[in-house]
C-alpha cells in the first residue's frame, strides 16, 4: 500500500497548540472589543452561490476566488472571499429578524487564491465589525474607533490608522480635469502609490496618455500631508469646494475626524492620506487602512470603509452600511515579533498533571482529577501506569505545566496528595480537600 506524503496545500497552514493558545487569546480580546461596542456575533456559510460574489470585487480580486461544485450537485458554489458580501446576502436573507442599527461582528476563515508570502496566506481568518442602517459618519468614526480599542488592548503602540474617502477622490479627478472614461483608471494608479510612490503614479498616468497639467493638478493635492488634519481639510475647502462631490467628501473626512477625537482616538495614530484608495469595488464613502508602523510594515493589518450600495444587490432597497476588517493573521506574526503575548498563554492551560502508579491507582487519580475540575483547577491525568513517574513528570514539564499532584498507595491511606511546583522542584504534602486552593495560590504568586 502506498503512503501518501504529509503536505499542506499552499498558502495554508496547520497550527500546533502553542499557536492555537496565542490565536485563541486574539480572538478572545478582539470578540470582548468588539461586543464592548454593541456588536453582536453571526456565522454564514463558507461557500456562498457564485454569482453572488462575481462582480462585487472588481476584475483582480475576483480572478482569486476559489470555484466548487460537487460532483453531482447542481448548484455553482464559491468559497467566500471575504466577510462582507456575504453580510449582504445574510441581512437581505434575514431582514425581518433583525433590528435597525444592526451592528454584527464574525470572526471565520475566508480564502482567496493569491501568491503565498511574508503575512500573506491564501486560507486566513478575518475578524469583521460592521453597523447596517446608520447614514451619518458618526458610524464609520466608531468603526475607526474599533480599530483603535482592538490594537491599543493587544498592547500596540505604534500604528497609524488611515483615513480617506472615495467621494474626494472622485473630486480630486473632476479638479484636475479626468475625463470621466478614465476615472477607473486613476484609482487603479493610485492605489499602487505605496509601491511605487506619487512620481511613479505620475508616470503610468502619463503613458496612458493623461495630460501633464492634469497630472501635476491632482498629484499636487494628493500628496498633501500634515500633521494638522484641521489645515489639511481647510485647505482642500479652499482649493475645491466648489466642486460638489469634493465638498461632500471635504464633509465626510471633517465629520471622521471630529467624531474619531470624541470617541477618543489619540490623533498621533490617525491620519489622512489621499492616495489611499482600498482596491475594492464596493466602497462608496469614507475609508479606512491601518498599518503597524514598528518594527517594520508588514502591510496593512485592517481595511474597511463605507459601502452603501452592497445590500441592495440582495434587496429592492439599499441600506446605508460601513464596516472594519482586522487583518489577523499579520497582527498575530507582529505579536510574535514585539512579545506582546502575556505570560499566561505561553503557558499550558493544564494547571495540574495528576500522575499514576500503576493500574490498580488509576481509578483513584481519575477521582482526584475530577474533584480539581470541579474545583475549578484544569487537570490532566496521565493514562499510561506503565510509564515511570519520572517520565510522566518530564511529559508534564515539555508540556509547559505548573503543578503535578502524586497520589500513591501511601498518600490515598493517609487521606493527602503530594504536589510537585515544576518550575523550581518544590513539594509540599497536602490534605487532599485542599489541594485546589493550593494550586490556585501557586499559580496566583
Amino acid at each position: 500500500m502506498s503512503k501518501l506524503k504529509p503536505k499542506t496545500p499552499k498558502g495554508m497552514r496547520d497550527f500546533l497548540p502553542s499557536d492555537m493558545y496565542k490565536r485563541e487569546y486574539v480572538y478572545g480580546v478582539v470578540r470582548e472589543v468588539f461586543e464592548s461596542f454593541g456588536f453582536e456575533p453571526i456565522s454564514t456559510p463558507v461557500m456562498e452561490l457564485e454569482k453572488n460574489l462575481m462582480g462585487n470585487y472588481g476584475a483582480d480580486a475576483e480572478k482569486l476566488i476559489y470555484h466548487a461544485k460537487h460532483t453531482e450537485g447542481k448548484e455553482q458554489l464559491a468559497l467566500r472571499y471575504d466577510l462582507t458580501v456575504p453580510l449582504s446576502r445574510f441581512f437581505a436573507e434575514h431582514e425581518n429578524e433583525l433590528p435597525l442599527p444592526f451592528r454584527r461582528y464574525h470572526i471565520a476563515p475566508v480564502w482567496r487564491g493569491e501568491r503565498p508570502g511574508r503575512g500573506r496566506y491564501r486560507e486566513f481568518i478575518q475578524c469583521d465589525a460592521d453597523i447596517v442602517g446608520i447614514k451619518g459618519i458618526a458610524a464609520d468614526a466608531e468603526c475607526v474607533s474599533v480599530v483603535y480599542a482592538a490594537l491599543t488592548r493587544l498592547g500596540f503602540q505604534d500604528f497609524t490608522i488611515k483615513m480617506n474617502t472615495r467621494k474626494l477622490l472622485t473630486g480630486v479627478g473632476v479638479y484636475a480635469g479626468v475625463p470621466d472614461d478614465q476615472l477607473g483608471e486613476l484609482y487603479r494608479s493610485i492605489d499602487k502609490t505605496d509601491k511605487i510612490g506619487l512620481e511613479g503614479v505620475a508616470k503610468e498616468l502619463a503613458d496612458s496618455g493623461m495630460a501633464q497639467e492634469v497630472i501635476d493638478r491632482m498629484v499636487g493635492l494628493l500628496g498633501l500631508q500634515t500633521d494638522d488634519k484641521d489645515a489639511v481639510l481647510a485647505h482642500l475647502q479652499a482649493e475645491m469646494g466648489h466642486i460638489e462631490i469634493a465638498q461632500e467628501g471635504i464633509q465626510e473626512l471633517q465629520d471622521l475626524v471630529k467624531y474619531t477625537r470624541a470617541f477618543g482616538v489619540d490623533d498621533a495614530n490617525t491620519m489622512l492620506d489621499f492616495t489611499m484608495v482600498r482596491g475594492l469595488g464596493y466602497y462608496t464613502g469614507p475609508i479606512f487602512e491601518t498599518v503597524i508602523t514598528k518594527p517594520e510594515n508588514l502591510g496593512s493589518v485592517q481595511g474597511g470603509g463605507r459601502y452603501d450600495e452592497l445590500i441592495g444587490l440582495f434587496r429592492h432597497q439599499s441600506l446605508p452600511t460601513t464596516g472594519i476588517s482586522l487583518g489577523i493573521e499579520r497582527i498575530i506574526d507582529l505579536m510574535d515579533q514585539l512579545d506582546l503575548y502575556p505570560e499566561s498563554v505561553k503557558q499550558s492551560p493544564i494547571h495540574v498533571l495528576v500522575t499514576v502508579f500503576d493500574d490498580n491507582l488509576l481509578a483513584e487519580s481519575m477521582k482526584l482529577a475530577a474533584e480539581l475540575r470541579n474545583a475549578g483547577v484544569s487537570a490532566e491525568v496521565y493514562l499510561d501506569p506503565r510509564k515511570s513517574l519520572g517520565k510522566q513528570l518530564g511529559y508534564a514539564e515539555g508540556k509547559g505545566m505548573p503543578c503535578a499532584a502524586i497520589i500513591g498507595s501511601d498518600e490515598l491511606a493517609q487521606g493527602v496528595v503530594k504536589l510537585k511546583r515544576l518550575a523550581d522542584r518544590h513539594e509540599e504534602t497536602i490534605q487532599r480537600g485542599d489541594v485546589a486552593q493550593t494550586v490556585q495560590a501557586w499559580l496566583d504568586q
